[in-house]
């Protein structure tokens, strides 16, 4: 385009030669309207376009100009075209009125966008902006004989969020934000050339009708606008379905996989909590289908009692975690997070309880549980979120409607004070170590619970001994805040603090924990000690004898044993051993301990049982394999330290000081075989296979993980001719009370010897068992007259105390 020069006479005002526009940028250090950095008393510029005031000129072929040059103006005449006059110390200006002009208006002269950092695209459900006042007319300038004629078409300003329309295509990168902005544009009736302000609604990236390559934008539900909490450290909006990621195209793009919301608040299927992207990619990642199997009758998950619900539905979980793990050291793997997958099929196929978010208590959760993933909080319900320490809601409060915490975990990430067993002072999140902490998201729940005086369940956690890098998280009941302050954190930025008081009239939770933490240290701390060690040394760990009930110094003597007594050990026939050269492994089909145990190995490398079996085999002395063999775990006896203590209705009692994993071995069964014709009616301390033990399904489900479904005679041991005295010799077995809702079960177990028939009882955890929780199992019910006391077993029939909610009433 040839340069074009126009002289205006205008006093003050400096007249400068008029380029195209490209040559003009520079003039302008700051868009029009911003700070620059010319003197406020500086004279103005006067820029004459070859275009006129309009962008586009399309009525002369030429490139379109930016619409931050645009200004609205009356039609001109054929003999004039008006000056562009731009203050450079604020807003463009047309004769001293100033311009209306969009700050979003990008430069559109190529129709392209250029890369940069990218800008947040929100959802269609953004509100539209209030439209701008009408822009008067504004008055003339004199021709400028050099600038062409534009015509009496009134061309709008378009808004930037319409430069991907002008060629199609979209460059790649985050997409902008887009906002409803008042643009200029005549109404179809007007007839005469005053410029008439409209809101045209921007259009978003969706319909440019591809999406590049880059990271998925959030998608946002309607409810973001009205919902204050919105945010993956809090309750998260209601959750669209994933099919929804892109639903412009139908597909979804490459890029981090979308947070997957909560969706307690509707009705959707995907309802509850947030787990990790790892636990909610999509079905390419390896996500299982939707369970179409009939779980109902599958399972027994959902129960009267809401404690025999949460209890089924972790069983389940941790069931299903294990597999996962023996399935990948078949494979020899890279190690998974097999929580997070056990955590994903769960969600999957609705196993979980307690879906919707809740102030105070959670049905079915008691103070002193205790959780080893926080996935296992999210199934009960406890709390929602999967990584962030703070779970929040919305709650009414009157006509009043204010976010407030639910529930906070203290994982030892933030600088906590944890000393007193009945306060937490807790720290804010969003310690970056790089700014203060805001007053947003959880900190502004935080802060609302201290004027609302609200409940919050707090969920401590400590070290897992058995796991260097591993934790064990207690739910410790209700706490308040009582008060919240702000104060320079270790990095040297401000962080936010609240001091959470608990509420009197609970359970104890870590309270327990620390002093048995103390007793493991030094046994004689412990109260009420009647003997240090009731084995004499036999156990590789003392165990105490404690009575806090009343004065009796202990049980009747008997002789303390570890041992298994047969009648005839000659009998016994001999069982052929592996040839592994030092440890069993995995998949190795030339093991014959494994083929034995149905195709795997019985534990995990830790020695956590995998699955209840009829009859399990470990490796005995004709095994070439060395004793740090993984199938060796009941021949070597118990490693948890027990105490024997006084119950108030049930005799003598037996719990443990250590934090028990579902699936670990207790102890086994020492005493003596005797013949069923020699049992004596007032032995107490039988054990006998129960003729009709309460079913117990502990094991996964198979239809889960697309396997065959499996018979309950897989899992069930059936009844076996042993009976075993422990009245003159036995071991800490012997102290284990029967409960009607145990958290023991027993398991057959051969490694001496190969008779089916006279196999060692191993007693393994149900679930998790916190530490001072009694220790029981179930004895079994009977199949004679329990009315007149006779019975087909071994054991007198005798009435039930365990005071569980499922209690039989009697047993023997």
């Amino acid at each position: 385009m040839a340069q074009q020069t126009a002289s205006v006479p205008l006093g003050d005002t400096a007249v400068i030669d008029a380029k195209p526009l490209r040559t003009l940028t520079p003039m302008f250090p700051a868009p029009l309207g911003l700070h620059t950095f010319t003197p406020q008393n500086s004279p103005s510029f006067i820029c004459v376009t070859p275009f006129g005031p309009y962008p586009g000129g399309t009525e002369l072929g030429t490139a379109a100009v930016p619409s931050m040059f645009a200004a609205p103006t009356p039609a001109a005449e054929p003999s004039q075209t008006q000056l562009h006059t731009a203050n450079m110390n604020g807003a463009a200006q047309v004769n001293g009125t100033p311009l209306q002009t969009p700050l979003s208006a990008g430069v559109q002269e190529s129709g392209k966008r250029k890369r940069g950092r990218p800008k947040r695209v929100p959802d269609a459900t953004v509100p539209s902006a209030p439209l701008a006042p009408t822009v008067p007319p504004v008055t003339s300038l004199p021709l400028v004989p050099s600038a062409p004629k534009e015509g009496d078409n009134i061309v709008s300003v378009m808004p930037s969020s319409a430069t991907p329309q002008e060629s199609g295509k979209r460059k790649r990168g985050r997409p902008k934000r887009v906002q409803d902005i008042p643009v200029l544009g005549p109404p179809a009736s007007q007839v005469d050339s005053t410029p008439v302000l409209q809101t045209i609604p921007g259009p978003t990236v969706h319909e440019s009708g591809t999406r590049k390559r880059g990271r998925p934008k959030r998608l946002q539900d309607s409810s973001d606008i009205s919902t204050p909490i919105h945010s993956k450290d809090s309750e998260p909006p209601p959750q669209l379905p994933s099919a929804a990621t892109s639903p412009e195209s139908g597909k979804r793009k490459r890029g981090r996989p979308k947070r997957i919301l909560d969706g307690s608040a509707t009705s959707s299927s995907h309802s509850g909590y947030s787990i990790d992207d790892e636990a909610v990619d999509t079905a390419k990642r390896g996500r299982p289908g939707k369970i179409k199997a009939n779980l109902m009758q599958l399972l027994s998950l959902s129960s009267d009692d809401p404690r025999e619900s949460a209890d089924n539905v972790l069983m389940m979980f941790d069931a299903l975690r294990r597999r996962l793990m023996q399935l990948d050291d078949v494979k020899q793997a890279v190690k998974q997070q097999h929580n997070l997958k056990a955590g994903s099929i769960m969600t999957n196929a609705e196993l979980r309880v307690n879906k919707s978010k809740r102030i105070g208590e959670i049905p079915g959760v008691e103070v002193g549980d205790m959780f080893y993933f926080r996935i296992e909080m999210c199934l009960v319900g406890l709390n929602s979120q999967s990584m962030a320490g703070i779970d929040y809601m919305s709650a009414k409060f009157g006509n009043e409607e204010d976010p407030v915490a639910i529930s906070v975990v203290s994982a030892g990430v933030y600088d906590n004070t944890e000393d007193d067993p009945d306060v937490l002072v807790y720290t804010g999140q969003g310690m970056s170590g790089k700014d203060d902490q805001k007053l947003e998201r959880g900190n502004l729940a935080l802060e609302r619970s201290l004027h609302r005086g609200n409940p919050i369940r707090v969920i401590r956690s400590v070290k897992d001994l058995t796991c260097p890098t591993g934790k064990i998280y207690i739910y410790d009941g209700l706490y308040k805040i009582k008060e919240a302050w702000m104060e320079k954190g270790k990095s040297g930025f401000n962080v936010f603090k609240h001091k959470l008081l608990r509420e009197p009239g609970q359970p104890d939770g870590i309270a327990v924990w620390k002093k048995t933490e103390k007793w493991r240290e030094n046994p004689s701390s412990r109260d009420h000690v009647i003997l240090l060690d009731i084995s004499y040394g036999v156990e590789s760990k003392p165990i105490c004898l404690v009575n806090e009930v009343d004065d009796e110094k202990g049980p009747t003597h008997f002789t303390y044993t570890t041992k298994l007594t047969y009648g005839n050990p000659s009998s016994m026939r001999k069982t052929q051993g592996c040839k592994c050269a030092s440890v069993c492994l995995p998949g190795d089909n030339n093991c014959s301990c494994m083929h034995r145990n149905a195709g795997d190995l019985p534990y995990s490398a830790s020695g956590i049982l995998v699955s209840r079996m009829p009859m399990l085999y470990e490796c005995n002395d004709s095994c070439t394999c060395s004793q740090n063999c993984r199938n060796r775990v009941v021949q070597k006896g118990t490693q948890i330290r027990f105490e024997v203590f006084k119950t108030g209705d049930r005799g003598w009692g037996l719990r443990s000081w250590d934090p028990i994993r579902a699936g670990t071995f207790i102890c086994e069964y020492a005493g003596e075989i005797i013949d069923r014709n020699r049992v004596n009616g007032e032995d107490d301390y039988i054990f006998e296979t129960p003729p009709s033990e309460q079913k117990l399904r502990w094991n996964y489900a198979p239809e889960l993980l697309g396997e065959p479904s499996l018979s309950d005679s897989n899992e069930t041991p059936k009844q076996l001719p042993i009976i075993i005295s422990a009245k003159r010799t036995g071991n800490v077995a012997r102290f284990m009370n029967h409960s009607c809702s145990p958290n023991v079960f027993w398991q057959p177990v051969l490694y001496d010897h190969g008779d089916e028939g006279y196999p060692h009882i191993a007693f393994f955890a149900i679930k998790h068992i916190p530490p001072m929780t009694e220790l029981t199992y179930d004895y079994g019910q009977s199949q004679g007259n329990i009315q007149q006391g006779s019975n087909s077993g071994c054991r007198r029939s005798k009435s039930c105390f365990c005071w569980s909610r499922k209690c039989r009433g009697s047993f023997g």
